[in-house]
């Protein structure tokens, strides 16, 4: 086979993509050189990304010097190509998916561990992105968004010179560039709770349709499995008709089921209007990768607003009634249940401290334990958020509303280390049972909950029910229609509403006000 030509853009992070690659090619047997080509994305710096007109700004001249065969091969970041290739050409294969998480990076003056994301109150933050502003301003209204554009040393540059109090990068190339945060607060979060773009920390490797040895060859590197994947998210961009600029973001990721061992693609979508807007969440799951994008988009495009219920009490500066009042839903929040404080006993020595839940972590830091060196887990971004209020932060998060699989997580994570448990009382210990040694987990009682005698609730489309007490409570005063949904937060109230020959529509997907919302946006 003849020498392969690569074009690349002159960024710093685009020459470690083509050089990865050319690597890759070397390694079966290939002869390649990297030509370097400038895009109207490199040239307009002065403009944000939703004011460069059309497309593909990243990526035209590339594709253009492809079709002209000046070059046999063009690596994009394929975050940035237009869904749809030009005539004639086609991507002939994809990289392995590096991290695909947001980072914000903080300088250290703006770092405040007691706020969303560690950022102190009216900072500053950088970046041109809409799905990004989108997605920052729903989560922390009292931000300011700034335009910041470069390559992504240029951008880290900008920061150091305190012209941002914060910026906002993919992980995937601060950590390809391996580049030097020294000075540096570095938040990593969840794409699980800020969506990424489609594709994002995955490569594509674009050559002509008629180059039929070369696509051979590249099936050699092609990473199947994130193949498929991503092409649930390119799809949904595409059937939205966006580019770069949409505020859209699409993570899949696929996963083998415990009890059937059937692959399941999990989907997580946050879409808004503008950047302004607030946007709207959704969580969706299929056995099949074919035909999931068309059913996830028509779902979106078929969402009404409701009226919802949730079992507990209004909040100041509640996400979840903010992200569903912002598109019409109506929502009345009100616990059945009440928390009543148990007095704290002597502690016990241990090295972790694990909550399953808001109402422990107020219980127990309310009555001032005396606490050596010890690290803290949650069982959720909500439990880990209340955490942060008290100055602490949790060392550990469960990201999954399997409590098992939560447990066997933590397991990992603490090793033979004794776990102390404030939890409330009639606690089914589920976590506490994952771990191996015996003794190792402590039990400590710091409240427990009581019925509260109210009045029947009023009529909503939507129950959300956020533990198996408030179910009890909810039915011995309530029936439930079946034109009604029902979300149950976790496999305990789902069981809780089992016992009632009740069954859920949906569970989130997460222990956290992101994961209820996406739920309700989705039933």
């Amino acid at each position: 086979m003849q020498k392969i030509i690569i074009g690349s853009r002159g960024s710093e992070l685009a020459l470690w993509q083509a050089n990865f690659v050319k690597e890759r090619l070397e390694e079966i047997g290939c002869e390649v050189e990297i030509k370097i080509i400038k895009t109207q994305g490199d040239a307009l710096q002065h403009l944000s990304f939703d004011k460069l007109e059309g497309k593909g700004f990243f990526t035209k001249e590339l594709e253009e010097e492809l079709l002209k065969k000046t070059i046999d091969l063009a690596v994009h970041s394929h975050k940035d190509l237009p869904t749809e290739s030009p005539t004639g050409l086609i991507i002939g294969a994809v990289s392995y998916r590096e991290d695909p998480s947001e980072l914000l990076l903080i300088r250290a003056d703006a770092v405040d561990e007691k706020q969303k994301f560690s950022l102190k109150k009216n900072a500053v933050v950088g970046t041109s992105s809409s799905r990004r502003k989108a997605q920052l301003l729903a989560l922390r209204p009292d931000v300011t968004m700034e335009e910041l554009r470069g390559n992504v040393p240029t951008r880290v540059q900008k920061l150091k010179e305190k012209k941002y109090d914060a910026i906002m990068l993919a992980a995937a190339g601060v950590e390809r560039l391996e580049l030097d945060m020294e000075g540096l607060h570095v938040e990593k979060i969840n794409p699980k709770e800020f969506i990424p773009a489609p594709a994002q920390g995955v490569l594509a490797l674009q050559i002509r349709e008629g180059d039929k040895d070369l696509f051979r060859k590249l099936s050699e590197v092609n990473n199947i499995d994130v193949q498929k994947t991503i092409e649930v998210e390119r799809k949904v961009l595409n059937l939205f008709d966006g580019g770069c600029q949409l505020p859209l973001g699409v993570y899949c990721e696929a996963e083998e089921d415990n009890d059937s061992g059937e692959t399941i693609y999990k989907t997580w979508v946050s879409k808004a209007e503008a950047w302004d807007k607030h946007p709207r969440y959704f969580y969706f799951e299929s056995k099949r990768a074919e035909g999931f994008a068309e059913k996830i988009v028509e779902k979106i495009n078929s969402q009404k607003p409701a009226s919802v219920f949730i079992s507990r009490d209004s909040r100041e500066n509640d996400f979840f009634s903010k992200a569903l009042t912002a598109h019409g839903y109506t929502v009345t929040a009100k616990s059945l249940i009440e928390t009543r404080r148990i007095p704290l006993r002597p502690m016990p020595a241990c090295d972790w401290i694990f909550f399953s839940s808001k109402n422990a972590v107020k219980h127990f830091f309310a009555q001032k334990p005396l606490l050596g060196e010890v690290k803290y887990g949650a069982i959720g971004k909500t439990t880990a958020d209340e955490i942060r209020k008290f100055g602490k932060k949790a060392d550990f998060i469960g990201y999954s509303t399997d409590i098992k699989l939560t447990g066997k997580q933590l397991s990992a994570v603490v090793g033979s280390k004794k776990v102390l448990f404030p939890s409330a009382r009639g606690s089914m210990r589920t976590i506490q049972q994952q771990l191996p040694k015996l003794g190792q987990a402590v039990d400590m009682l710091v409240y427990e909950t009581i019925k509260r005698n109210d009045t029947p609730v009023e009529y909503a489309d939507i129950l959300v029910f956020t533990s198996p007490s408030n179910v009890e409570a909810f039915l011995e005063k309530n029936k439930i229609g079946k034109e009604q949904k029902i979300v149950a937060m976790g496999g305990a109230t789902e069981n809780a509403l089992s016992k009632f020959k009740i069954k859920a529509n949906t569970m989130p997907a997460s222990f956290d006000d992101m994961g209820l919302v996406q739920a309700v946006f989705s039933v």
